[in-house]
């Protein structure tokens, strides 16, 4: 295949609100996965409960199931699948070797997330993105009916496995479970140390022996939580949204946005209160009640965060907000995998060492810190450069053939 003469999109074709989602969704994601960094997740109840934010953390911890958990996840595959129907348009029109490009971006992509995975952060979500959306060309030729029944399927099909599974009492992680206990044994990670782990690790070695067995936990993960349907079904909607180009001219789809926003909103919040209720009391209902709760919350919510801001950026689209969140949302595959980075110098022993010693409100500052400083470097980064760092090896290698970083 000859990629010479094919080439990424350029700045000036790019949409400031699409990146700008983007940056929302990376704010997202870095409330979401800190608590993890920090190990706050990891540390027994009696741990949590000596913590001097032990009282402002239940509330902060209920919160952030209300307004955090699964939304901005929700809103990063929807933008993802918006990106995939990008793609896959300007692969059509190219004919074979456009696609050839297409399957060789999402190889290269799920090998930077299985490094991601492996090297730096067991929360890795860039392999499963990579993975999920190789099937999205599938439904290329799929009327937009048919799309929108593709992903109710995808959507609801959680609610019945989990259904089955607590009917029947099997668990199908439990091979994945088994394994990580194995390489827990080998490597003396105990239920006893496994909060303190990465904080007492003073060499990446033992970091690197967490990670083999956190990879693991994320197999358990995705499959407990039916994560590839539910990343399957909000990427065909993405899909819709793209191949229809809702957000080429907002203007025109105001009246749908103030309806997505409202609905989503007004069923959202209410049930996100009763998830996050069942999430902080141990799923008193049972898994498939709270995975009811999940699929009823979570995507209204989600939904109205994506309308909620079109319709902000409608009415003031010159705003030099919309920039400073649209910087990072350029460089979001950079800005992803440094909050890890970041993460790993701040809370491992490798780095400052400091976790296991933060509350959940620490916690939630240090990531709101964290993007603010993210925002400042991407702001810096795009004054002279066209592409994030990352974003720029991942364009050589797709295309193969050096690309111009500098403007």
């Amino acid at each position: 295949m000859d990629t010479n003469r094919y080439s990424p999109v350029k700045p000036s074709e790019r949409y400031v609100i699409l990146d700008a989602l983007r940056g929302f969704a990376l704010l997202g994601i870095c409330l979401a996965n800190y608590p993890e960094f920090s190990l706050y997740t990891f540390q027994p109840a009696e741990a949590a409960a000596s913590m001097p934010t032990a009282g402002i953390d239940k509330i902060v911890r209920f919160m952030q199931y209300t307004l955090v958990d699964g939304k901005f996840y929700t809103l990063f595959s929807l933008l993802f699948g918006i990106g995939f129907s990008i793609i896959i348009s300007h692969a059509a029109e190219r004919g074979g070797g456009g696609f050839r490009l297409f399957y060789r971006r999402m190889a290269v992509l799920a090998l930077i997330g299985f490094a991601h995975l492996m090297l730096i952060w067991s929360g890795d979500i860039l392999m499963l993105y990579a993975l999920t959306g190789m099937l999205l060309p599938l439904f290329r030729n799929t009327g937009d009916r048919g799309l929108l029944s593709w992903a109710a399927f995808f959507l609801l099909l959680p609610v019945a496995v989990d259904t089955v599974t607590q009917i029947t009492g099997v668990s199908l992680s439990a091979p994945a479970v088994e394994a990580q206990w194995h390489f827990c044994r080998m490597y003396g990670i105990t239920e006893e140390n496994f909060g303190y782990w990465l904080r007492d690790a003073d060499d990446y070695a033992h970091v690197l022996q967490f990670l083999v067995q956190g990879a693991l936990v994320r197999v358990q993960e995705f499959v407990d939580g039916n994560r590839y349907f539910k990343v399957m079904g909000l990427f065909i909607i993405g899909f819709y949204i793209g191949r229809r180009k809702l957000y080429a001219d907002m203007a025109a789809h105001k009246r749908l946005l103030r309806k997505a926003a409202t609905v989503g909103f007004a069923i959202g919040l209410p049930l996100s209160l009763a998830y996050a209720w069942s999430a902080t009391n141990g799923r008193p209902l049972g898994t498939a009640a709270h995975s009811v709760l999940y699929l009823t919350s979570v995507y209204p919510m989600g939904f109205a965060y994506m309308a909620g801001l079109c319709l902000l950026f409608t009415s003031s689209s010159n705003s030099a907000a919309w920039h400073w969140l649209a910087a990072p949302g350029r460089m979001a595959l950079t800005n992803y995998i440094g909050q890890s980075v970041i993460g790993m110098l701040l809370f491992y022993g490798i780095g400052l060492g400091l976790g296991a010693g933060m509350g959940l409100a620490q916690t939630e500052l240090t990531a709101i810190g964290v993007f603010v400083l993210q925002i400042l470097l991407s702001l810096a980064w795009l004054r002279y450069c066209q592409f994030g760092p990352l974003e720029w090896i991942w364009r050589m290698l797709n295309y193969g053939k050096r690309l111009k970083l500098f403007k």
